[in-house]
């Protein structure tokens, strides 16, 4: 019966894989449409196009926030193996950006090609590495299957599996177990996450903590925050941090009904291909604005009441800059996003009722004194007026914060100490 059910399993998935070939140059041009980095680099995803040394260390990161993530563990595991070749891979735009800018001096970037046999196998067999490291829960059957017919060892490193993701990967559930059964090591934010692994069919885990801790602010980009204070002059401060869509719209009136004149809202969209759509939005609302793209160099206008964050990279500066921090795609059931940056600069935080893509963290924090859960926009306004007025309330959330971040600390050098072994045994 395990049998049966397996084979209906890839059954099932290859069928929706066939049936979605021709979809993905649609979708790709589509996309080109807002974000022209997805018309470039096509080759990459068929798999072809300049490979590396044989032997690279591979890390898969889809997009932003997981290639921000594998900086500290990129980092302890060059320091371990200065000799290893780095090989990242990504599927979004941004993904590769961020992979530039934060490791282009070093490292190979390229698209991992989509999940199909004799593509991933092509890479695979192109790309050689000695191990791969799978950045969160990024289960990709062939391309599993495909690293273990090659004894490629692969790990997955800071693993979550929320809930509701779980319920999804019982679609499938012998390809799931199939698949994790394969993966060499599975190094888990929480206990709750290697439980779900577990019961789902990962054969090792180990709970190794979640990598964001390991995160310093850059001083650079602090230091720009505290410039850009000046600038807006010294005016008190509420940032929106990676909204998302249907987020601002709430956000924007609950402002302009509510907000004192000299408040700022600083607000900053999750993807970039949506600033446009959001100055929309702020002009819909009738509240004066700047870009933060046209800001360099000149002042902030008295009259301005938002600032829209439309830049890349700069993330730790805005929270550098504000006084109260709301981390967006919280206030939909969307999943929440990452917390830790702000608190880890000395910010209080704001969330909304849907976190379940960071559950622990935000649970944490929460009872750190860190952070504080709203339920809509109008109370997410109330509390953070309430913060602005009471200068002793924010400052214990914010040194709350960094306590809760430097506790926290210490998972890239476990999750290094998980791979280096198989970087070894796959020499």
């Amino acid at each position: 019966m395990p049998t049966l059910r397996l084979l209906f399993d890839w059954t099932i998935y290859r069928l929706v894989l066939l049936l979605a070939a021709p979809l993905i140059p649609l979708r790709l041009l589509w996309r080109g449409r807002r974000e022209r980095g997805y018309l470039q680099h096509w080759n990459e995803r068929l798999a072809l196009g300049p490979a590396p040394a044989a032997g690279a260390l591979w890390i898969h990161a889809v997009s932003v926030g997981e290639m921000r993530a594998a900086q500290p563990l990129i980092a302890a595991l060059r320091a371990a193996h200065p000799d290893a070749p780095v090989l990242l891979s990504c599927m979004t735009p941004t993904g590769r950006a961020t992979a530039e800018a934060l490791y282009g001096s070093f490292a190979a970037i390229v698209y991992l090609p989509y999940d199909y046999t004799w593509l991933v196998r092509r890479f695979l067999r192109r790309m050689q590495p000695r191990a791969g490291i799978l950045m969160e829960t990024e289960l990709w059957p062939n391309l599993i299957h495909a690293a273990a017919r090659r004894r490629i060892p692969m790990v997955l490193a800071n693993a979550r599996l929320s809930v509701r993701s779980a319920r999804g990967y019982t679609r499938l559930p012998a390809l799931t177990r199939a698949c994790l059964a394969r993966i060499a090591t599975v190094a888990a934010q929480s206990e709750a996450d290697a439980a779900r692994l577990l019961g789902l069919g990962a054969a090792s885990t180990h709970v190794s903590g979640n990598l964001k801790f390991d995160i310093a602010p850059p001083p650079a980009l602090l230091e720009r925050g505290a410039a850009w204070t000046v600038q807006w002059g010294q005016r008190p401060v509420l940032l929106a941090a990676s909204t998302r869509e249907g987020e601002e719209a709430p956000l924007l009136r609950a402002f302009a009904a509510a907000a004192p004149a000299g408040l700022l809202l600083v607000l900053v969209p999750r993807h970039p291909q949506r600033f446009d759509a959001v100055a929309g939005l702020i002009e819909a609302a009738g509240l004066a604005y700047q870009r933060r793209s046209a800001l360099d160099g000149a002042q902030l206008q008295a009259g301005t009441r938002v600032l829209l964050g439309d830049s890349l990279g700069e993330l730790f500066a805005y929270y550098a800059a504000c006084d109260v921090a709301f981390v967006g795609g919280s206030l939909l059931p969307l999943g929440g996003q990452n917390l830790i940056e702000a608190a880890s600069v000395g910010r209080p935080v704001l969330v909304g009722p849907h976190t379940f893509n960071f559950e622990e963290a935000t649970r944490r924090a929460i009872e750190a004194g860190a952070a504080v859960r709203v339920n809509d926009a109008g109370e997410l306004l109330e509390r953070a007026l309430q913060l602005l007025g009471d200068d002793a309330a924010r400052a214990r959330m914010g040194a709350a914060g960094l306590a809760f971040a430097a506790h926290h600390r210490g998972a890239a050098a476990r999750v290094a100490g998980l791979v280096s072994p198989l970087l070894k045994t796959a020499q």
